[in-house]
């Protein structure tokens, strides 16, 4: 795998992470805890709506999904 999938695949993680550690957050807060870009952070989320492990109860904020998830 590619470095830069690799960085991608664990930010992601790491982000999934920390939303479902602190139960609901802002679009901004992401950007600030990550470091990124929101259009980053943006197609991150993406990623992770795509897969039904958040959701925005709101525009510009996220919380995880009640999905099972095995992080390891």
């Amino acid at each position: 795998m590619k470095a830069s999938t690799d960085r991608m695949l664990t930010r992601i993680k790491s982000m999934y992470l920390y939303i479902k550690r602190k139960g609901q957050v802002t679009t901004l807060e992401l950007v600030e805890e990550f470091g990124t870009t929101s259009r980053t952070v943006q197609r991150d989320l993406n990623i992770l709506e795509h897969n039904n492990l958040v959701t925005s109860p709101e525009r510009g904020t996220w919380e995880t999904t009640r999905r099972k998830v095995k992080a390891s």
